[in-house]
């Protein structure tokens, strides 16, 4: 731990991992093993909510993250309990995790990057810097972010978004191919969201098609879910 650090009691932090200058980890965390920390961090502080009440809530990290130079993460309210990170994410400088925010593995916050409270984010999801990210609003899988713009609405798996208002963009071919999607598993998501996006269809009557015309892969079928599910609608 560096010099100026503090780290409360009721505090667990893993084999191998470090904490540098001037952060302030809260009672209530989690870190797990090989976990870095930098410099000017605040890690559990309470929730940034006119609703937060004093209740005791936490916050939890996983192994094999970083956390880079003056980042902010609060821990959860009683609307979830707690705010969690999962493996192998990056957040860069000045990123913001807010309350209750479920954060998938693998995902990358590029500097700037804010989350409003209970954001979800799921596995593979990159964020280019300066995002902003509204409140409730979910990122499925695999998603791919341009700098600078908002989110305001659910973005479904697989997908670049960009643009003001955000929209599909292409799915994450890139991505894909670096983590072993075939290429029949990339037509068919492609396919997918050409049904979806830009077959001149109404979203419900899109959505049957696939359900229809195409084969119900894993993939397609987590589509399905995500769509489904959505509360804040689809982007």
């Amino acid at each position: 731990m560096g010099p100026f650090s503090v780290v409360e009691s009721n505090v667990t932090i893993g084999d191998d991992s470090s904490i540098g200058n001037n952060t302030t980890v809260k009672a209530g965390t989690t870190i797990g093993k090989n976990t870095h920390i930098f410099h000017n961090c605040s890690i559990g502080e309470i929730p940034q909510d006119l609703k937060f009440g004093g209740e005791e809530t936490t916050t939890s990290i996983g192994d094999y993250v970083t956390i880079r130079e003056s980042v902010t993460i609060n821990r959860g309210t009683s609307a979830r309990g707690c705010t969690e990170i999962g493996n192998n994410v990056l957040l860069m400088a000045c990123t913001h995790v807010a309350h209750d925010c479920v954060l998938g593995h693998n995902v990358i916050m590029a500097n700037l990057t804010t989350l409003g409270g209970h954001v979800e984010l799921g596995n593979w999801v990159s964020l280019g810097g300066g995002v902003l990210v509204h409140q409730f609003s979910k990122v499925g899988d695999h998603v791919f972010i341009g700098g600078g713009f908002r989110i305001v609405q659910d973005v479904p798996p697989f997908i670049l978004g960009a643009g003001e208002p955000l929209q599909y963009s292409g799915i994450n071919q890139i991505g894909l191919r670096r983590r072993g999607f075939n290429g029949n598993a990339r037509k068919l998501i492609k396919e997918t969201y050409k049904l979806y996006f830009r077959s001149g269809l109404n979203r419900k009557e899109a959505l049957e098609k696939i359900k229809t015309d195409l084969e119900q892969t894993d993939e397609i079928t987590s589509i399905i879910n995500f769509i489904e599910s959505s509360d804040r609608g689809i982007i």
